[in-house]
This record gives structure tokens, sequence and C-alpha cells, in this order.
């Protein structure tokens, strides 16, 4: 994830308007499978974009199977759904918001698309196999209780987002929804919670995707810029010292990469089938895929990020890294105080814990912007590969008390120099790949479930847009996105977004009642990264 330039502040909210008061009490439905919404009329504009794109995707011929890990999120232990939380700058305007999902996702082949199976067919693979979207079966009004979105706003957009963790979505349509909640928060004035099943692609292509429907706020006619890619060094002078030199570095530099990769698959092959993590509070218990998670976020600073990236030479993801080992740091040393405190034993706690975490990665280059708004455009014939198409990397982190808070980031760039060097990634793809082929489904299943469960968080960061941007012609105010339904009680997210990084917590709910102080305890190890990086320049 790379630093942006530009920030999205939220201002204060003026009262709906009646002709708004109306359309959210005309549009509150029961969010659960069934029954189905509420129907509204809608302007001839809208019925007429809704009847072309109806049109388009019934004409569509097209059906595609599902990968092997659209299939893997398909089993009971993987049934993963990405949840992304748009703050927007101004109440919702439906009807610019359904005219924008019919000229965008609703003409994107996965978000049109239904999996099928053939039951009667063993040996039979589900396939995606286009159908009519019905935006009524999507984009969903909650019937939330007035009192308490007004006395606690925040709170109650917490609880409904964590509430969609419980709540299972229907596989005979697309498996996409747009939750709004049309009232203002401390940092927004509505905001839409997407949930999308996790077969519809890997998280970079899903908000990737996402972002391409949306348009610059300094010029809406063009897509957002993204953080720019850095420069690779120069290349060596043309001189026979300089060329020998050159071939010494790659040679040992293939050397390292091999030998590391080599460590790695031994490493994830043992996690996947003994290797187990300490137990920590962190470590989720059996079954806690099934169990309720609790999303919530707080705004950082990309601008402090950088500053300490700048002070000691390293990445944002390496600043990232430490700054989370720090976070988990502080917290397992105050849990586990206050435990030897109520238990009365004194021993002080041990130090230099290591856990691990589980890091998916899209081995795959993710096509522009401009290339997925295509797709969203059935007029031209292209023909971008989608899916998910990811690796998995173990993430060591250490649980240890460091008199310098700098030391946290000097750890995680060398855990992150180091996993560069590795092609971990490519082999659990292409390993998993093979495994379905020899074995079918079930055996990568298990291998990917002992994984799991043998560590002990899932973590991630993901580069948004570098300017402000605007959603349906709604400016966008924060993006806040995380993931639910694998074996982990604990996912660190980082996402992005002008100059601010939401950071976002899913956690299990009875596993970690202080869930916010955990929350704090992130905003206050940057504060004293930052503080002590103040002091190296």
């Amino acid at each position: 994830m790379d630093p942006l330039e530009s920030t999205a502040d939220a201002a204060s909210p003026p009262d709906p308007s009646p002709r708004k008061r109306a359309a959210a009490a005309a549009l509150t439905v029961d969010t659960s499978a069934t029954p189905g919404p509420r129907r509204r009329r809608r302007s001839p504009v809208v019925r007429e974009r809704e009847s072309k794109a109806r049109q388009e995707t019934e004409t569509a011929d097209m059906e595609q199977p599902v990968s092997p890990a659209g299939r893997l999120f398909r089993e009971a232990h993987f049934n993963c759904y990405i949840v992304a939380l748009l703050g927007l700058g101004a109440p919702l305007d439906v009807e610019a918001a359904r005219a924008g999902l019919l000229d965008t996702l609703v003409r994107h082949p996965r978000f049109s698309s239904v999996q099928v199976l053939d039951e009667a067919n063993k040996n039979a693979k589900p396939r995606w196999v286009r159908t009519t979207v019905n935006l009524d079966d999507h984009v969903i009004f909650p019937d939330l209780d007035p009192a308490a979105t007004s006395a606690d706003p925040d709170k109650a957009m917490e609880d409904y987002v964590s509430s969609l963790s419980t709540r299972p979505m229907d596989h005979s349509r697309p498996l996409w929804e747009f939750h709004v909640l049309d009232f203002p928060t401390s940092e927004a004035r509505a905001a839409v919670a997407i949930r999308m099943h996790h077969s519809l692609g890997d998280g970079v292509s899903l908000i990737s995707l996402l972002m391409a429907c949306t348009r610059s706020a300094a010029d809406p006619a063009r897509l957002p810029a993204l953080p720019a890619q850095p420069t690779p060094p120069p290349g060596p002078g043309r001189g026979l010292a300089a060329m020998l030199a050159a071939w010494a570095a790659w040679a040992w530099a293939l050397l390292v990469l091999a030998w590391n990769t080599l460590v790695d698959v031994a490493r994830f092959v043992a996690t996947s089938w003994f290797l187990r993590d300490e137990r920590t509070p962190f470590m989720g218990v059996p079954g806690v895929e099934f169990r309720r998670k609790r999303f919530l976020n707080c705004t950082l600073s990309l601008d402090d990020v950088k500053f300490v990236k700048n002070a000691l030479k390293c990445t944002v993801n390496d600043v990232l890294i430490g700054v989370t080992s720090a976070a988990l740091s502080r917290y397992y040393f105050r849990k586990t105080a206050s435990t030897d405190d109520t238990s009365g034993d004194r021993t002080k706690p041990q130090k230099d814990i290591r856990l691990r975490a589980a890091l998916l990665v899209n081995i795959r280059k993710t096509p522009g912007l401009h290339t997925l708004a295509e797709m969203m455009d059935n007029s031209k014939n292209n023909t971008v590969k989608w899916g998910n198409q990811i690796g998995y990397i173990v993430l060591p982190f250490h649980i240890v008390m460091h008199d310098d808070p700098l030391e946290y980031i000097r750890r995680g760039k060398r855990t992150a120099d180091r996993k560069k060097r590795s092609l971990e990634a490519v082999f659990t793809y292409w390993s998993g790949n093979l495994v379905v082929k020899l074995f079918g489904i079930k055996a990568a299943a298990a291998l990917c479930y002992g994984m799991f469960t043998n560590t002990t968080m899932s973590f991630s960061s993901l580069a948004g847009p570098a300017e402000k941007v605007e959603f349906y012609g709604h400016p966008i105010v924060y993006i806040a996105t995380s993931v639910y339904g694998h074996p982990h009680a604990l996912t660190v997210h980082f996402q992005s977004y002008s100059n601010i990084v939401k950071l976002v917590l899913a956690v299990d709910d009875e596993q970690f009642p202080d869930s916010h102080q955990l929350l704090d305890d992130f905003a206050e190890s940057l504060r004293l990264v930052r503080q002590a990086a103040a002091s190296v320049e």
C-alpha cells in the first residue's frame, strides 16, 4: 500500500428532506432471506435502464466454471464474505444509486450470475450462469429503531453491520447486497454496507471493481487516480565490472529465493498438518468461523505512517506490520497482567511470543480501473480474466515489549523483506489447484482449514484511491473493508483512501468483549511510533 496525497472530511449532516424521510419510511424491509423487500415506484429513466440491463443479461449466453478457490469458499468452514462499508458525505439519492448500479455492477458477469451445480452428476462442478438481476433483491433498506440511530448512531451502524455475519445469503440470486444505512454518524452523513460472497473474486479485484464504479470528485468525468507504483532502481552500467556485479547479484538473489521458498513451503505444509501457534487471547476456539463477528474501525493518519516510513527508509506495509505487532503486544501484556492479578499469580508474562497470521495474496496482476470499467460494458468484447487466483503467506508477528517503539517497525521490515524474497504464495496457489485436481475440493479444504486453525489471525492491507472520489454522485468519506467466515477470531485489515488509513478489526464477538480497547491500542501504538520517529530525523 502506497502513500496518498489528499484527505476526506465529513461535514455535519443536515436534516433530511421530507422526500428523503418518506422514501426511507417506504423502503424499510426485513433483511432476512425471506420475505423480499417492498417494491417502490421508480422513475421512467431508471425503469428504462433496468429493462435494458435485464435484456442484456437475458440474452447473454455465458457460462464459466467456478475456480478452485471459488469452490473452496463454498465449503462449510470457508463460507467467506467480504464486507465493505462506504461512508458517504451526503444523504443517499436512491434513484441515482439504482441507476448507477444498473449501468455498472449489474452488467458485470459475476454480479449478474448464480452458481449452478448439476446434482444428478456426481462429478459435476459448479459453474457461473448468467441470470436476470432484480435490484429489489439486492438493495436493502433495513428497518432500524429510530431511537437507537439517534441516541448512538455509531453503535447502531456497528451493530447492524456486525449482524450481517449471522445472516445467510440467498444463493439462488447473484451473491451481493447493498445495505443502505441512511442516517448520519460522527464521520459521515450516510453509509452503504456492501456484502459480497468471496467466491465472486479475490479481495483486491473486488475492491478494485468497486473503485471502478467511482469517479474523481475533482473531475467526475474520469476514473480515480490510484497510488503511484514505486519506480525500480536504475540498472547497472555497461562496463564489464558492472555487468559481472549484476550477474553475481542476480545469481545470489536466485539462490536466496530458492532457499527461502523451500523453507517457507516446508513450514506451510507443517502448519497445515501439526505446527500450531501457542495459545494466546487472540487464538480462536473450534467453530469460530460460525460465530458472530463484530466489525469496528478507526481512522489513522496516512501522513503519520508516511512520516515513519521516510524516517526509517522502509515501506508503508512495513510500518503497518510493525504497528500491528506493537498493538497486539500492548493488548496481550495488559490482558495477561490482569489475569495474573486476578489469579494471584505474580509471574511476569512471557516475552517474545511468536504468533502467525494468514495473509492472502493475489498472484495475478489486477486489471487497471479502465479495464475493470470496460468489463461492465456489455458493448465491448474484452477477454479480461476474472476469479480467485490467490495464494497464502504465513506471516509471523512477535509479542514482545520493546523499550524503543521503532524496534517494532525494524522487525516488521525484516519480516516483510524476508517474505518478499520467497515464492510461497505462488507455490500455495499452484499446489492447491493440484490437490483439487488429484484429490478433490474436500482434501484442499482440509489442508487449508489446518493452516487457518494452526495460525492465530488474518492480516491484509489494500490501497484505495489516491484522491477523493464519488460513488454514483455521492462523495465518499471513508472505505472500511473486512471479511468473515474463515476460522480466525481476529482479522486485521488496513484500507487506505486519500490521506487516511482505515483500520478495521473483525473479531469474535464473545471472545473480544473489550474489542474497542484493542482498537485503541493500534491508535496509541502508531502515536508512539510517530513520536519516536520524530527524534530520528
